[in-house]
């Protein structure tokens, strides 16, 4: 064979294996595309260093940034956290479309940073951290990642509602404090939030949707399908970014994983069930930040409990639990608000739905058939007393409800003391039936002679509630004002 064709044959080689192997790699970067492997698309707004991170590096990116993935994990067996914070950075500017990276470096924050320092409010810096750089960075390179959302509501949830971290009452502070110029006191003007209308209304939206990154239109209708929410307290935000996923989730339904979904829906009523508990601020003059039961919401959180049941079949019975524990608190918590007419109700439903449950753990005498509604109430008081026949032992709770009465008379909440005074009656009542055959029985004291009594321990100067307190309770009752101390020192005379 000449020169001349061997040359020709090995330039028509080349060409076909230029041809083949162009050809593989579209095929190769379809692949990639749908699979979201990789991006080589510019991205969008970024800033010099990430767009030249992005663009210049090219493949090597994943290189490298395999490198400080593999150094990460070595520090974070150390528990050098600060460090991992600064690698996290980096690898963020090499793969911004990896939703991992942000979910990972958001938590080393929020939870492992968080908890080195002793001060709340060292410690909310490094929260506020985390949950920014979800929001605000995070989806504005993923804009509809489902992991991302998840995790921010796993955040609002877990970290700042739950109550795991020391610190967690300053969380819900000063998030409330962040809320309160957007959402106001009361109940929030959804209309206001989605068309303002004046300069301050529309600086609120300013604020809601370019410094928080939230729709007021999907706020009002998240409130209307799980509320009435508190805006200022972390639930409803939870609950407003795991329906945020949820919806991310239904649009591309070909990238979600499952277990997504799963703990998306746990986190909905999970925040609920937190919502019921204490989804309520409470203006207290004697406690900086107090909340209390939105009882408001019972519905709505009872069927989310069953829709997620329904929904995950795997911990179906499991979900069920959790919901039967719910509707008996449901069932306490409005007995003991005095709202009577809807714990029957509810209890009635209790007993319906789980017919062949004890309402109260450890008493197989307690199944729905067998108590009343004023039965299950004062034994639900009872619960936490192993010797219900113990006379100081009940004294000392009817003490307690007593006490609790006349602290939420102070705060004007009438429906809640009369409840409280109505089951300190019931569990004086089921002491003396079940020690009305005692031979040696000691007679229990009557309600007027123990709220006397407490009133006497609350109104002491010296060992009782602090003078505002008590100027407050002597103005409900009638009592007049404080009498002057007799144990106050003499003066000592001039000269």
């Amino acid at each position: 064979m000449n020169a001349g064709l061997k040359k020709g044959l090995l330039l028509l080689l080349a060409a076909m294996l230029l041809a083949g192997s162009s050809s593989l790699q579209r095929s190769l970067n379809r692949d990639r595309e749908r699979l979201d492997l990789t991006r080589v698309a510019a991205l969008d707004n970024a800033p010099p260093v990430l767009a030249f991170t992005t663009i210049a590096l090219g493949g090597f990116r994943g290189l490298i940034a395999n490198m400080l993935w593999m150094r990460a994990t070595d520090l974070q067996d150390d528990d050098k956290f600060f460090e991992m914070a600064q690698l996290a950075d980096w690898i963020t500017k090499l793969e911004p479309n990896y939703s991992q990276v942000w979910a990972w470096a958001a938590w080393n924050m929020a939870y492992n940073i968080s908890v080195k320092f002793p001060k709340a409010e060292d410690r909310w810096r490094w929260v506020q951290r985390g949950i920014e750089l979800l929001r605000d960075e995070g989806l504005k390179y993923n804009p509809n990642d489902v992991l991302i959302t998840r995790e921010l509501a796993w955040t609002f949830q877990n970290k700042m509602g739950v109550n795991l971290d020391d610190a967690n009452i300053y969380y819900k502070q000063q998030w409330a404090k962040d809320m309160t110029p957007i959402f106001g006191e009361g109940r929030p003007n959804f209309d206001e939030l989605i068309n303002p209308q004046t300069p301050e209304q529309k600086e609120r939206v300013r604020l809601l949707t370019e410094k928080y990154k939230m729709d007021p239109r999907l706020i009002k209708e998240v409130d209307e399908h799980y509320g009435p929410l508190e805006w200022r307290l972390p639930e409803a935000h939870a609950i407003y970014w795991a329906v945020m996923g949820l919806k991310h989730a239904a649009a591309n339904p070909s990238k979600v994983v499952p277990d997504d979904l799963i703990k998306l829906r746990r986190v909905i009523y999970q925040s609920m069930q937190l919502s019921f508990q204490r989804g309520r601020l409470v203006s207290n003059p004697f406690i900086p930040f107090d909340t209390g039961p939105n009882l408001d919401i019972i519905p709505k959180t009872s069927k989310a409990y069953e829709d997620a049941a329904e929904e995950d079949k795997n911990y179906h019975d499991h979900i069920l639990i959790g919901h039967r524990n719910f509707l008996r608190n449901a069932v306490y918590y409005l007995y003991a608000r005095n709202r009577l007419a809807e714990a029957a109700e509810w209890f009635k439903y209790l007993g319906a739905k789980y017919p062949d449950k004890p309402l109260i753990d450890g008493d197989t005498n307690s199944l729905p058939r067998n108590l009343t509604l004023d039965q299950y109430a004062s034994r639900r008081v009872l619960e936490d007393i192993k010797d219900t026949n113990n006379r100081d032992i009940i004294k000392s709770r009817l003490e307690d409800l007593l006490g609790q009465a006349y602290y939420s008379l102070i705060l004007g909440q009438n429906d809640r003391a009369a409840g409280y005074e109505l089951m300190a009656e019931k569990v004086r009542g089921e002491f003396v039936t079940k020690t009305l055959l005692s031979t040696n029985r000691i007679p229990m004291t009557p309600i007027p002679e123990l709220k006397q009594e407490v009133v006497n321990q609350l109104l002491d100067t010296e060992h009782g509630w602090p003078l505002e307190m008590r100027q407050a309770l002597r103005s409900k009752l009638n009592l007049g004002p404080e009498p002057p101390s007799t144990n106050a020192p003499p003066t000592r005379p001039g000269p």
